[in-house]
């Protein structure tokens, strides 16, 4: 028997399934496939390729499929295209590579040689963090907080902005290094569409976009906190925003919450700043009434406080009549304003932004250039052609429609099922805060639903300082489609009636 011909040992190696409805498409999938062979070694330099025919029919598409798969990764250096011949994988593709290292030798003592745990500066894992299951999207009753509904995002207009975003003319200016400048379109957009809904005048020199408002809330404590200063947190409160200043060396001073939010009183007078969610309390839901916000900025420009505001679901107000931010009343320059686009858009996009004096945003430009330079310049640009587009608008009117069905079926169920358990936020949002019997145990419990394929979050780590109530959960609707939360509740209150 003679030698096996090259094209066969080839098609050995190349086979592979492609997916018709996968999320590559099929051109894309053979590329993939044919520069892992190639990179690992699996098609030697100048091995043939199987005939686009032959290919073609081994994987069950067009032949045309196959030749512009080729041609694509002969333009790019993979293959060589030899005329009459076929194509063969580029030998140059390996002249540089990196050779693999005979493995190196262990050391000694692998135990006690290298205790990092005597290096480290600051453990920010010591601190209690909101733990979610990754896979939560396969539990049946996900009331999860701060995650999106796919079903709800607009795909087609989305892509529209990106395919924008990636013309020839596009990519010229935001492919530059901008160094620490942002897309001057998206500043715009912010200034003169997104943040005038909130009632905020800003100048361009007073915005800058972030990584989220995580990120921008790191840099105010970098800039703000740190060893001699006292920052105000509310307890309950956001549980990040009380991990980032302590990371800072400061004073990490509760400030309580009452049914109007954080009690404006004393308890600030000794405060640098004061980290604040007056439109939609985190994790209550309450919001500050004017008499109360009118009281916070008087303190803050009598004693010299910032006020960080954190509008963290600034488009999901869909009850009453629209709430202006604290920053809209601020005549003395004391707020520190954060939004983002997280809640409206996706969590992954990473887009928020954060609205301040001048001489603050030039420090907090700064000390960004020093971590990360800026956001993504392409992820800006679709982000403003999303906005000038009205897609961002329409986006919203059609979350606070679907929201509000589902706001509304959580107040019928909890009604229903654990009566007297949760007020109805008077913003609206995407949560509820709910106060479960004396005796119960809503660490344990969020074991016992999660059991019944419902996630919760315990709401004993948003307090600090003391001894924290065990018995208040959060529950979030954003990802669960308004049928699903009826027999949600009703499952969870007899866990609760079964556990307390």
């Amino acid at each position: 028997m003679g030698p096996m011909p090259t094209w066969v040992r080839c098609m050995r190696e190349l086979i592979f399934p492609v997916r018709h409805d996968g999320e590559l498409g099929l051109q894309a999938q053979i590329r993939r496939h044919l520069v892992d062979a190639i990179l690992a070694g699996h098609l030697p330099a100048d091995s043939p390729l199987p005939s686009c025919r032959r290919m073609a029919q081994s994987l069950g598409v067009s032949r045309n499929t196959v030749v512009l798969a080729y041609q694509a990764l002969a333009d790019e250096g993979f293959l060589l295209s030899r005329e009459r011949v076929g194509y063969f994988v580029n030998a140059e593709m390996f002249d540089e590579a990196v050779q693999p290292k005979a493995q190196a030798q262990e050391p000694a003592d692998m135990d006690g040689g290298d205790d990092w745990s005597q290096r480290l500066r600051l453990r920010p894992s010591d601190q209690e963090q909101i733990v979610k299951p990754t896979n939560w999207r396969q539990y049946p009753y996900p009331f999860i907080y701060g995650q999106a509904d796919p079903n709800l995002f607009p795909v087609a207009a989305w892509r529209l902005c990106a395919r924008q975003a990636m013309a020839v003319e596009a990519i010229k200016r935001w492919s530059e290094d901008r160094v620490d400048e942002d897309d001057p379109r998206l500043i715009e957009e912010v200034r003169t569409r997104v943040l005038p809904r909130r009632g905020i005048r800003a100048a361009a020199d007073e915005i800058l976009i972030t990584m989220g408002a995580q990120n921008a809330l790191y840099l105010i404590a970098r800039l703000l906190a740190g060893p001699g200063t006292t920052v105000g947190v509310e307890n309950p409160g956001y549980v990040d925003a009380r991990n980032i200043f302590g990371l800072t060396g400061a004073r990490v001073r509760p400030i309580p919450v009452d049914h109007a939010g954080m009690v404006v009183g004393k308890a600030l007078h000794r405060c640098n700043c004061v980290y604040a969610t007056p439109s939609h309390q985190s994790p209550t839901t309450v919001t500050m009434p004017m008499e109360r916000r009118v009281a916070l900025l008087e303190i803050a420009a009598k004693r010299n406080i910032t006020v960080i505001e954190d509008d963290y679901e600034a488009e999901a107000n869909f009850v009453g009549s629209p709430t202006s931010a604290l920053k809209s009343m601020d005549r003395d320059r004391s707020v520190v304003y954060l939004g983002s686009f997280s809640k409206s858009l996706a969590p992954g996009l990473r887009i928020g932004y954060m609205v301040a004096p001048p001489a603050f945003i030039k420090e907090a430009r700064m000390l960004r250039r020093l971590i990360l330079r800026h956001p993504p310049s392409n992820n800006q640009r679709t982000v403003a052609l999303f906005i000038s587009g009205g897609y961002y608008d329409a986006l919203v009117g059609r979350l606070q429609r679907v929201y509000r069905g589902r706001w509304a079926a959580m107040a019928e169920a909890l009604n229903t099922y654990l009566p007297d358990s949760a007020l109805p936020p008077s913003f609206g949002g995407t949560s509820y805060w709910v106060r479960g019997p004396e005796t119960l145990d809503a660490g344990a419990l969020a074991q016992k639903a999660l059991e019944k394929g419902i996630v919760l979050e315990p709401g004993a780590m948003f307090f600090h300082g003391g001894k924290a109530p065990k018995n208040y959960f959060r529950l979030g609707f954003s990802a669960l489609p308004s049928e699903k939360i009826p027999e949600g509740i009703e499952t969870l209150a007899k866990i609760i009636r079964a556990e307390a």
